[in-house]
């Protein structure tokens, strides 16, 4: 049997291994681990088996790590993980892709009670209905104010009631009330924090946006590279279109109230001359427009008036199949 490992080893067998993973792996997850039990844990480290490492640890210990093996190594850009060592967190080391590292440690969430001192996550509602109690437990309901009636012998709740609000601390009350409920309100796991990519640190958000996101966001950032570009006056590739058209109408506007001329402008100044030229050649486009209408009443008409195809089973063929 192998002797117990002392402190002092345990501390230098963790370096080693964190030290190890830092080399090997580029692409870190640092996750919150708050209320996540050790067999939750344990199921979130089969389910990444294969291509990822869940490493938990004492965030001194983490960050002295990090420190002197920056130093040794001179890879100065894992130094951008010290900042998000702050409270409970674990780091998930991967080779595989982030977005599906990500939602993977999302499966492994499990209920909850409400324990007394807990902050809550999120809003906690109680819904109108039979709680199946006697009607002796009416009190936890009074002390909580929760209109309730007593139906077939039972406590029945009358209306939806906001027990806890999100960031309120439960208390005994609410809390004995969702154990007598057996409601578990809240639900636990791994949540992913920060995300570090070959020394890049970013916000997990930005694992979800999709193709349509980049456009619409690459969109927005030339129409205010082409609004700014237009203000001062300063010619970038996004501006220029808009630039030559406003450059070509001050041309035109010279060329119509002065002599001057250019090829472009000669037509303009002819309909100015004679607006009735106007009117000639808006014409044909009217014409086309008004003849496509009763054309397209004409083809409905001939497709009502055409038979039905008939199949086999319309003609009975198909009773006996």
């Amino acid at each position: 049997m192998a002797p117990k490992q002392t402190k002092a080893e345990k501390k230098i067998a963790y370096d080693q291994k964190l030290c190890n993973l830092l080399d090997e792996y580029t692409q870190i997850l640092v996750a919150a681990a708050d209320n996540v039990g050790s067999k939750q844990l344990q199921n979130i480290r089969k389910g990444l088996r294969g291509d990822s490492i869940v490493l938990m640890g004492k965030n001194t210990m983490m960050k002295r790590t990090v420190r002197v093996h920056a130093e040794k190594t001179g890879n100065n850009t894992i130094l951008n993980l010290i900042p998000l060592l702050q409270g409970n967190v674990g780091l998930i080391f991967t080779k595989g892709d982030l977005k599906e590292v990500s939602e993977e440690v999302a499966k492994y969430k499990v209920g909850a009670p409400a324990r007394v001192g807990l902050v809550a996550p999120i809003d906690v509602v109680v819904e109108p209905g039979n709680t199946g109690l006697d009607p002796s437990q009416t009190s936890f309901f009074q002390v909580l104010n929760i209109p309730t009636k007593i139906n077939k012998g039972t406590v029945e709740i009358i209306t939806p009631v906001e027990l806890i609000k999100k960031g309120d601390k439960v208390g005994s009350s609410e809390a004995a009330l969702l154990a007598k409920l057996a409601i578990r309100p809240f639900s636990y796991g791994l949540v992913i924090e920060s995300v570090y990519d070959n020394g890049s640190v970013f916000s997990p958000e930005v694992l979800n946006l999709t193709e349509e996101d980049l456009i619409e966001k690459f969109a927005m950032g030339v129409s205010m590279v082409t609004s700014l570009s237009l203000a001062i006056s300063y010619p970038t590739l996004a501006a220029a279109p808009h630039m030559l058209i406003n450059g070509y109408k001050n041309l035109l506007s010279v060329a119509v109230e002065t002599e001057y001329s250019f090829p472009l402008a000669d037509k303009v100044k002819e309909y100015l001359k004679d607006p009735s030229k106007f009117a000639v050649a808006a014409a044909p486009a009217a014409a086309a427009d008004a003849g496509s209408a009763p054309a397209a009443a004409a083809k409905e008409e001939e497709k009502k008036d055409e038979p039905a195809e008939e199949s086999d089973d319309d003609l009975g063929f198909g009773l006996f199949d």
